[in-house]
């Protein structure tokens, strides 16, 4: 009996060291490679920020501000600043949850009366070769694809397919996502107007 004691509490004081080595391996390896990810995380928002409202002279992501949208979804504003410290846009980092495959992750530049200058899509899990076409389908020039140029508040960014006055053509095969996409976008416009709305009606 004494035996199976001394071999269950020799066991017992195995495995607490095994655990207790792996613990601080996984602490040891999150703090190394902590630093770095968020180093990546801020560089490709940069990034973003960059190509979305380009001619900035501040830096925008020290300038975050945390918004909620109406239904509750996260949203960040990034003032984007000429050297004079002047606005001369603003990078919306955007989110939608009605996907094809679920969240959608969009950065859209606007100019201060909120026209949209450009969009980067940041994360998606939509089908390859249909709902991932959005990364450039609402760029392009062709019938009424494009958004760029155009500004929310007199153009309905809703698909026109829908017959409901949308005046943004879908992607081929993916009117869900395309829908998502354009939720996102318009999402963020009414937050920037709305917080503009706060601020006294301009962004300083």
């Amino acid at each position: 009996m004494a035996q199976k004691e001394s071999n269950f509490l020799n066991m017992f004081l195995t495995l607490l060291v095994i655990t207790g080595v792996a613990a601080l391996a996984l602490g040891g390896v999150y703090t190394v490679t902590k630093a770095p990810i968020e180093a990546a995380k801020k560089a490709k928002q940069e990034a973003a920020i960059q190509m979305v409202v380009p001619g900035f002279a501040n830096k925008p992501g020290d300038e975050a501000i945390e918004l909620t949208s109406d239904d509750g979804l996260p949203l960040k504003l990034f003032p984007a600043r000429d050297a004079s410290g002047a606005l001369i846009g603003v990078a919306m980092e955007t989110v939608t949850m009605k996907g094809f495959s679920g969240e959608i992750k969009v950065m859209v530049g606007f100019k201060p009366d909120g026209e949209v200058i450009n969009y980067q899509v940041l994360e998606h899990k939509e089908t390859p070769g249909l709902g991932t076409k959005m990364a450039d389908w609402f760029k392009t020039d062709v019938k009424k694809q494009s958004i760029l140029g155009k500004n929310p508040s007199n153009t309905n960014f809703t698909v026109s397919k829908d017959g409901t006055g949308g005046e943004v053509d879908a992607i081929t095969a993916a009117t869900i996502s395309s829908r998502a996409f354009l939720d996102a976008v318009t999402r963020a416009h009414k937050a920037f107007m709305d917080y503009q709305t706060k601020q006294g009606g301009q962004l300083q």
